[in-house]
């Protein structure tokens, strides 16, 4: 086993979480997202984006409005629907217990 498949999972398994999060700042644009992500060393490509997006847009958790932009077409800019503030919140307390859940069984190995 490499430890950067196991890395990759857990990159993947926090994702959501953080294009959520992102998102919820303010509406964003795709490419913001990534270069948001890259920022935090979250490596993603436009291929795990699109996908995800559509996803969360069909599941009603996010919505996108478009707005006309001066270097092209009109762009697709997202926000969080009122059921994705709430999914953002469980998820975001999921987060926070998981990783709690952690630290307490891993807390051994600091000392």
């Amino acid at each position: 086993m490499k430890i950067e498949n196991a890395k990759a999972q857990m990159r993947k398994g926090v994702l959501e979480l953080c294009i959520l999060s992102i998102i919820a700042e303010q509406e964003a644009y795709p490419s913001d997202i990534l270069k948001k992500l890259r920022g935090s060393d979250l490596i993603v490509v436009e291929g795990t984006l699109y996908p995800l997006l559509t996803r969360l847009k069909n599941a009603g958790i996010l919505k996108y409005n478009w707005k006309e932009s001066t270097s092209g077409p009109p762009r697709k800019y997202y926000n969080l629907t009122e059921t994705g503030q709430e999914f953002l919140s469980g998820l975001t307390d999921s987060w926070n217990q998981l990783v709690h859940a952690v630290t307490v069984t891993t807390q051994h190995l600091y000392k």
